[in-house]
């Protein structure tokens, strides 16, 4: 050792070093401290240097004599005497909780709760549990997969996901594996989708400051025309989304945007879900006309259903927003024979979209039918009690929904008394 500087601050070799800390293993820091003629904290800090380079070198933690706790700065703690723990919640895996149980036999529970950081009660807890286990009562803490197998089983699950559903995103993916009972970061499934080739589309957003929401199933519908082409053929995709659960009531598929397509679809959507309060679109020739009165607005007027018409895209934005999900889910990811195949196929992706794909603007676990169909409570309660990966969301009657028959609600302090969706008083 070396004494410089204006306060003769000692400066030690780092052969002295290696041997003060060797000595320390043998025997205690605090022995090795007195053996040299060095300040205990001095020693200890060492000693927390050296494991911090084990560490991050995967060598794991250095030997540590007993002894070397509390009454010296044992190997458990850092400078200034403070003890280093693992952070709140820290989850042990079977290796390290045999390694601390084997450790908690040679140097007892004071030295084991230093060094490794679990309390006294947690130790003895992880002891029943083996006393348990070998009584053949129980599961053993210290077995089950290791830390690799879990990686390696949620990546499948990942990339699985994935390859059932290649338009969804790491978020939405996410979300439907959550659904399952399996989480995971949404950093951690990018990392996964990113590694097997997933790279993510080049989207324009914008923000919106004008929302609203429909308050109850059926108090608004959205219509709208989507465009692809079939092998040559140009097809036009009519969809009946619900403005508060954003459920597919209704779809047809023709040639062209046509009055009768619109009613056909509409009517087919009426019986098998009642009737909407109002109906929301664009300016398109098969809802709205310039001059007269146009077939299905004829129509709605019959059943006292109110016609709003978007004056902008953002207003229809629910529906603008479903069709770029459907050409990016669907007509993106699949090629079709003829138009007969991509109608037969696109009644499978809605029932899909209905009662099994999360939605962002539902919170991001629940779907569709969930909402519109009064189930959103029980759903969550499931999926937070895990129970999703066991038995399955699937036991739920999501068919059946209770139809409000008889509504008087209040506007600007007018009561309207609505009898089966329409207003009759």
């Amino acid at each position: 050792m070396v004494e410089r500087g204006v306060g003769k601050k000692r400066v030690y070799e780092s052969e002295v070093k290696q041997a003060v800390l060797e000595e320390a293993d043998r025997r205690t820091i605090v022995a090795a401290a007195e053996s040299w003629g060095i300040p205990p904290g001095t020693v200890a800090y060492w000693h927390h240097l050296r494991r911090r380079r084990a560490e991050k070198d995967g060598e794991g933690r250095p030997p540590i004599a007993a002894g070397s706790g509390a009454a010296g700065g044992g190997g458990g703690k850092g400078p200034g005497g403070r003890v280093r723990r693992p952070g709140k919640g820290h989850r042990y895996s079977p290796s390290e909780i045999a390694g601390i149980l084997e450790y908690r036999e040679q140097h007892g529970y004071g030295a084991t709760c230093r060094e490794f950081g679990p309390c006294r009660a947690t130790v003895k807890r992880w002891e029943r549990q083996a006393d348990r286990a070998a009584a053949g009562q129980g599961a053993a803490p210290t077995g089950g997969p290791g830390v690799g197998t879990i990686e390696e089983q949620r990546d499948r699950e990942v990339l699985t996901e994935w390859q059932r559903h290649p338009g969804l995103g790491p978020s939405q993916i996410c979300n439907q594996l959550r659904r399952k009972g399996i989480k995971s970061s949404v950093n951690t499934v990018r990392r996964v989708m990113e590694e097997a080739g997933y790279r993510p589309p080049k989207v324009k957003s914008a923000n919106h400051d004008r929302r609203y929401e429909a308050v109850r199933p059926n108090q608004l519908w959205h219509l709208d025309f989507v465009q692809r082409f079939i092998n040559r053929a140009s097809t036009f995709t009519l969809v009946i989304l619900d403005d508060f659960s954003r459920f597919a009531v209704g779809y047809e598929v023709a040639d062209s945007e046509q009055a009768e397509v619109v009613i056909g679809a509409f009517e087919g959507a009426v019986q098998r879900y009642g009737k909407p309060e109002s109906v929301m679109s664009d300016k398109g020739s098969a809802f709205w006309s310039w001059k007269g009165v146009s077939r299905f607005t004829a129509l709605l007027t019959e059943l006292g259903i109110d016609q709003i018409i978007a004056q902008d895209k953002e207003h229809n934005g629910k529906s603008e927003i479903f069709n770029a999900n459907l050409a990016k889910e669907f007509f993106d990811q699949q090629r079709f024979v003829d138009v007969t195949e991509m109608r037969r196929r696109l009644a499978a992706h809605l029932h899909w979209y209905n009662h099994s794909r999360s939605h962002h603007a539902l919170g991001g676990l629940l779907v569709p039918a969930d909402r519109y169909y009064g189930r959103s409570d029980e759903v969550v309660a499931l999926i937070e009690s895990g129970a999703g990966r066991e038995q399955g969301l699937d036991t739920l009657d999501l068919r059946r929904r209770c139809l409000e028959l008889f509504k008087v609600p209040s506007t600007n302090g007018h009561p309207e008394v609505f009898l089966m969706g329409q207003k009759i008083l």
